[in-house]
């Protein structure tokens, strides 16, 4: 079953956001500035924006709908800091997953959409024996993949409290999955599925990393990059 639709601001990326991880963004384009300052000031409810990701090889000017993913994640406003030339440096955080209906490029400088937010199909909880199985297994890929990754005060462990229907999203948010790993991570709606997932791509991934005996690039390296131009 799928929510309601509703209009938001979209920013269109070269990556994918996942409910509960944090995205740092550099904002320098003019339509994307005139977003930030209706975000501090309320203009946008809730300081709330979609995030979706361009397919490789499209624009979203030259080819609208077409250039994008299905599913996005909404990114909530934590933090704002304005730069002397006007430009600025934002922390979001991953909220809601939404599926895009329909693109308005003409009502605002920077896009919105139509979207339908996208519930989880089921649930997941700590009580049954399944799905302790499966979360368990899921976080000893995840400190796997993080040993062979990165310097162990590059990454943190998600916290006891995060829940079996989010604690797939929050494995994957520190770890560099493909892009379409990572979109299908987030399309998928069964809370199980979305553990067996993460557990299977962050195995694959660290056998990768072994048998090429190489790291991969810090995720923070490419924070000046995320944008839609």
């Amino acid at each position: 079953m799928t929510g309601v639709a509703a209009t938001i601001p979209l920013f269109p990326l070269g990556t994918v956001l996942m409910p509960g991880a944090s995205l740092p963004l550099h904002i320098f384009e003019p339509r994307y500035r005139q977003l930030t300052v209706d975000l501090v000031t309320g203009a946008v409810p809730g300081k709330e924006f979609g995030v979706i990701a361009v397919r490789e090889g499209y624009d979203t000017d030259r080819d609208g709908m077409g250039a994008l993913e299905p599913v996005g994640c909404t990114a909530r406003l934590l933090d704002v800091r304005r730069l002397p030339d006007g430009r600025y440096d934002i922390v979001t955080e991953g909220a809601r997953r939404f599926r895009l209906l329909e693109l308005d490029d003409s009502t605002h400088s920077y896009l919105c959409g139509s979207v339908e937010w996208l519930p989880d199909d089921g649930t997941a909880t700590e009580a049954d024996d399944l799905t302790r199985m499966l979360a368990t297994a899921a976080r000893a890929a995840h400190r796997a993949y993080c040993a062979a990754a990165w310097k162990s005060d590059d990454w943190t462990e998600p916290a006891k409290g995060v829940g079996p229907a989010e604690l797939a999203h929050v494995l994957a948010a520190d770890c560099l999955l493909p892009m379409a790993d990572r979109q299908a991570l987030l399309e998928e709606r069964v809370p199980l599925e979305r553990l067996r997932m993460v557990r299977r791509l962050l195995a694959r991934e660290r056998g990768l990393l072994q048998t090429l005996h190489a790291v991969p690039t810090p995720m923070a390296t490419f924070a000046e990059d995320f944008g839609p131009n």
